[in-house]
């Protein structure tokens, strides 16, 4: 059954595509092929999750073979199996949300088209066997989510997705020099945990190899929010709210991060990187990030683009993980990718509710609204407590992971690390706690009559709220056998 991981891939693409040329007018019966392409697709992905995860050896799917050296092909290892099932998970519950959002949005057709597609993309970064995959899929997915950021087509619209596009396409350039450097240096462009680097035709190019290492992870980090190339993503806030959870919380950051753990793990090797300047360097970005991420948040009282800084720390926290070049720091990266994933989906839904049924968007504007909208704000005080770190909330465990990851390397700019998270969490209590404070306790007499008409949205919209915050609290609650799962990939024992 190795052919069964390339359909949850192609078939919503097709999917995504026939929405596109039916252009159905229906709003039922649209609405039910959408939810039918994004529910077959996430079983197909968990079927294949489950025959990869049932085979001593995964089998592997080649969709086109150019030569010997190069095909597009598909394997779905431990770092596959978390990362497709965050996107299958939440994907559908998104989905949800955003049918009933969008119905004042328009343009439904062509946003869910591209929607549907987009799911078949994230997948093949997921799923993708060897380097050349991975690249294929990560350059596909800026064009299918192009559309996305720029549903508007306004000015602002426009802008934004000029500046992602020339950020992702730039990024993936400097990329895939690292992709060509792999391949003249290395035994394969196949993802072989320890990397593939040949050492007799490394042997004198180390200093070489590792500058290119610098520029490439800084080309995947781009899509990851690493500093200085973070600037498309609060810019991208423009898009409808469905689109921002899902690039912040499920697709496009993650998927920069995920290439990382790819190029760092998977292809130059973290014992060629360990302890030089290459790794400083990587390290001390992603440091930089951490801190100048939550500042900014701080600053901005813009609810979508401060939940976008928010993202720029905390997406460099899991680069921080993975700079540190150990398995431990592996394990660190992806407990906090999956605990970020839901908590911050749910607080973008939230926001998209907030914005949607009162068009309030500066949180100066939030005085009394908490008692008005309990669903949105309860889910949302509860996934602002997470992603603090709140013990025994989600956001708790990746830290712990990844601080015990800092400690286990010796490394004095580690330490630096664990400074720049205790401070980033402060910071991130601070501009967390502002806005359901405001919310929930206002600061003097608030107008009755402008709050009479504000109220939480329909079933629709609440469902997935309350169920991702559920989620939360139960991914919390067992966090014990999840991390051990996630410490089997980190390890290589999956």
């Amino acid at each position: 059954m190795y052919w069964l991981q390339a359909l949850p891939i192609l078939i919503p693409v097709v999917l995504g595509l026939g929405l596109l040329i039916l252009q159905p007018q229906s709003r039922k019966v649209r609405n039910c092929y959408i939810m039918a392409s994004v529910l077959l697709t996430a079983a197909l992905s968990f079927a294949s999750i489950a025959v990869a995860a049932a085979a001593d050896v995964a089998p592997a799917c080649t969709l086109v073979r150019f030569s010997s050296e190069f095909s597009i092909s598909l394997r779905i290892d431990g770092a596959s199996m978390v990362y497709g099932s965050i996107v299958s998970a939440l994907w559908p519950l998104i989905t949800l949300y955003s049918l009933d959002y969008m119905t004042h949005e328009g343009q439904e057709n062509r946003f869910f088209g591209f929607w549907i597609a987009s799911f078949g993309v994230v997948l093949g970064v997921a799923f993708a066997e060897d380097f050349l995959t991975l690249y294929l899929f990560y350059e596909l997915l800026t064009l299918a989510t192009l559309p996305l950021v720029m549903h508007f087509m306004d000015e602002k619209a426009r802008y934004a997705g000029r500046k992602y596009l020339v950020y992702s396409l730039s990024g993936a350039a400097f990329a895939f020099i690292g992709i060509v450097f792999l391949l003249n240096y290395g035994t394969t462009l196949d993802f072989t945990y320890g990397g593939v680097l040949d050492m007799v035709k490394a042997a004198g190019n180390e200093p070489t190899l590792r500058a290119v290492f610098v520029l490439a992870f800084f080309g995947f980090g781009v899509k990851a929010a690493i500093f200085p190339f973070y600037g498309w993503l609060p810019d991208a806030s423009v898009a409808p709210t469905p689109v921002s959870a899902l690039l912040h919380a499920v697709a496009v950051v993650k998927a920069g991060a995920f290439a990382v753990l790819r190029l760092i793990y998977f292809g130059f090797g973290a014992d060629f990187l360990r302890g030089t300047t290459a790794q400083t360097v990587v390290m001390t970005a992603a440091i930089v990030t951490i801190v100048y991420g939550a500042a900014r948040a701080l600053r901005t009282p813009h609810l979508k683009r401060r939940l976008a800084f928010s993202t720029v720390s905390n997406l460099s926290y899991i680069l921080f993980s993975l700079t540190l070049m150990l398995p431990a720091g592996l394990t660190g990266a992806l407990t906090h990718m999956v605990y970020h994933a839901v908590v911050k989906i749910t607080m973008f839904c939230c926001a998209g509710a907030i914005i949607q049924k009162c068009g309030r968007e500066y949180i100066y504007e939030f005085e009394g609204i908490g008692r008005r909208m309990p669903v949105v704000f309860g889910t949302f005080t509860v996934s602002a407590f997470a992603l603090i770190g709140l013990p025994p909330l989600g956001g708790f465990a990746g830290k712990w992971m990844i601080c015990s990851a800092a400690v286990l390397s010796a490394d004095p700019l580690a330490y630096v690390g664990i400074g720049a998270l205790i401070l980033s969490t402060l910071l991130t209590t601070l501009y967390m706690m502002t806005i359901f404070v405001r919310a929930w306790f206002p600061v003097g007499a608030v107008d009755a009559e402008a709050l009479a008409d504000i109220h939480d949205p329909g079933k629709a919209m609440t469902i997935p709220l309350v169920v991702l915050a559920a989620a939360g609290i139960v991914l919390a609650l067992v966090s014990n056998p999840l991390i051990a799962f996630l410490q089997a990939v980190g390890f290589n024992t999956l």
